[in-house]
């Protein structure tokens, strides 16, 4: 069975949500952050030197990354929720699935960084909003010309947006005026496999 190192409000929950989608048999084993610093316990390294979460184990595998996680669940699960048949859908897909993290989540982790200066971050709050704003523009263009960032189904490319895109509401500005986003943020948290995954991982808080 695989096997599920899950950090409190962090990107594990995708891994958690997708298996739930996929229907694949798991277990949890929940770790909190530090009350102080909000860092993952030293206990992950036992699993993964990097001592990050998310991490699986499977067959004797201990997998690590996010992305890689999905792609690796996807394809255990006979590529359901992957790369839909028609090219420039697949490519989307590709993209969106390593965009998540390649260029949404460094910003946003910059954001996080700012915002905990203090007055010493405040230089450079306005100029990271304003890039980050870009990105929420394209991608509620891109939210208008189908129902999914890949096509008009729901795929594992979606689970990898979700995270950055919860966090954008809380940190960087994501609201109703951009409804395309919003809409599919509410279509996401309505999926069953959504509520089982946060039953499972405990209380989220970018729900």
């Amino acid at each position: 069975m695989i096997r599920v190192h899950h950090l409190e409000n962090s990107r594990s929950q995708r891994v958690l949500w997708l298996l739930e989608e996929l229907g694949l048999p798991y277990e949890v084993k929940r770790y909190a952050r530090d009350p102080k610093s909000l860092l993952a316990p030293p206990e992950l390294r036992r699993v993964h030197p990097l001592g990050k979460s998310p991490l699986i184990e499977d067959e004797g595998r201990v997998i690590a990354e996010t992305g890689a996680i999905v792609e690796y669940l996807v394809e255990k699960a006979g590529d359901r929720l992957g790369p839909p048949p028609h090219r420039d859908a697949a490519l989307r897909y590709r993209h969106f699935l390593h965009y998540a993290e390649g260029s949404l989540m460094p910003p946003l982790f910059a954001m996080l960084v700012v915002n905990r200066l203090g007055l010493l971050g405040r230089p450079a709050r306005g100029p990271l909003r304003r890039m980050f704003a870009v990105h929420l523009d394209w991608l509620e263009g891109e939210l208008a010309a189908r129902a999914w960032f890949a096509g008009e189904d729901f795929t594992a490319a979606d689970v990898m947006m979700s995270f950055p895109l919860e966090i954008s509401c809380q940190r960087a500005g994501l609201d109703g005026s951009r409804p395309n986003l919003m809409d599919w943020l509410e279509r996401i948290h309505a999926r069953p496999a959504y509520g089982r995954a946060l039953e499972r991982g405990g209380a989220y808080a970018y729900a």
